[in-house]
């Protein structure tokens, strides 16, 4: 018998082109207690996205099919339910101008890879709201 009483958890969508980043992000949120699902793209990540509940998206800037700065523009012309939805962009790219475009697109927050998982899971938290 399920426990209808106990709380879901966070569930936070990662969307980066490699699998191992995938994994990486996926084992240090898992390990603080969020749950996880992942994406290889934007076309698959708005998919996702607008057929369940997140409290959060993390997302790479340089994938294919549909870079993240495509995804988090659309998600933020989305319907109402995804548009708000808080946005962690990590990428390798670190200039200026990198930072304001993931901005510009959308994103809350924007950090530069490698991110230690304790940052990481610190950040999630704080963006979801969830107890670290």
């Amino acid at each position: 018998m399920v426990d209808v009483s106990a709380p879901a958890k966070t569930r936070i969508l990662v969307v980066d082109d490699s699998s191992l980043v995938r994994l990486y992000y996926r084992s240090a949120l898992e390990k603080a207690g969020f749950e996880v699902e992942q994406a290889i793209n934007g076309i698959e990540a708005m998919e996702r996205a607008l057929s369940q509940p997140f409290a959060l998206v993390v997302v790479d800037v340089n994938m294919p099919r549909m870079d993240g700065l495509t995804f988090l523009r659309a998600l933020r012309r989305g319907a109402p339910d995804v548009a708000t939805l808080p946005a962690l962009m990590i990428s390798t790219e670190s200039e200026t101008q990198d930072i304001a475009a993931a901005t510009a697109a959308g994103a809350n927050l924007y950090l530069v890879k490698p991110v230690a998982e304790a940052q990481l899971v610190q950040y999630v938290c704080v963006l979801t709201g969830a107890a670290p």
